[in-house]
């Protein structure tokens, strides 16, 4: 059995992460689901989690959904983190560049150094070039960082000269990371879902979602607030298949 929450799993939010799969673990035994005891972590946590059979819970991404794993996993319902200017269970992207940087447009960045996490990535690749797109231009893939994170960093370090963060991991990084007060927010994307939680195929998502939902519920207002939570929602797949898919990072000429 695997269970997994590692999208926004780091040292500051780990403890939290663990109580949260504790509650919703007990609530799945319950409902007589088996359910491992703690968590997976490290790169197990992720693509061989969420295309395992034996998949008990895990959070994958929009972009991972839409074009590989519907049809092939149980959609559980969507974590809502009260982000600005998005409905519940959504969530956009944060453009950023450096605090000193002059240029105060999305379009002075066109032909800009552009870092992104992975090709993919909904909030790091797909959703900044949908809104390049409505632009009218695309951004250059310069350097593939392998994390949020490391894309906001390489901007700071002079290494790119702008990146899209998801909304959340953008407000943790402006909580934990001093790197991120030479930076600054230009632009946020139009808000897409946000990150489901999912499970193997056949497995019971309906009483998955009734142990998350009251496992979110039951938790302590520190931890709900270590994890930004604010409950869970139902999103249907259509809204997720229905994103557009950017060309990947290699069909995008560039040339340093």
């Amino acid at each position: 059995m695997i269970a997994s929450l590692g999208m926004y799993d780091r040292a500051e939010t780990a403890s939290a992460n663990d109580r949260l799969w504790q509650l919703i673990r007990d609530g799945l035994r319950a409902r007589s689901l088996a359910a491992p005891e703690a968590l997976t972590r490290g790169e197990a946590a992720y693509w061989a989690a969420w295309q395992s059979p034996d998949l008990v819970v895990s959070q994958t991404c929009g972009f991972p959904y839409r074009t590989r794993l519907h049809g092939h996993v149980t959609l559980i319902g969507t974590p809502d983190y009260g982000l600005p200017g998005c409905a519940a269970g959504y969530y956009n992207s944060v453009f950023v560049v450096r605090a000193d940087d002059p240029r105060t447009t999305l379009a002075a960045f066109k032909d800009a150094r552009f870092a992104f996490n992975e090709g993919l990535s909904q909030s790091g690749w797909a959703a900044p070039q949908n809104h390049a797109a409505g632009l009218g231009f695309q951004f250059k893939p310069s350097l593939q960082s392998g994390g949020h994170r490391l894309s906001a960093l390489a901007v700071a370090e002079d290494r790119a000269d702008i990146a899209a963060m998801d909304a959340l991991t953008y407000d943790l990084c402006m909580r934990y990371d001093p790197f991120m007060a030479g930076l600054r927010a230009l632009a946020r994307t139009a808000p897409t879902p946000a990150l489901p939680y999912i499970a193997a195929k056949g497995v019971d998502g309906a009483a998955c979602f009734a142990a998350i939902s009251e496992a979110i519920h039951v938790l302590t207002d520190q931890d709900r607030g270590i994890l930004s939570l604010k409950g869970l929602v139902h999103i249907p797949p259509e809204r997720y298949l229905a994103v557009p898919t950017p060309p990947a990072p290699d069909q995008i000429e560039w040339f340093e």
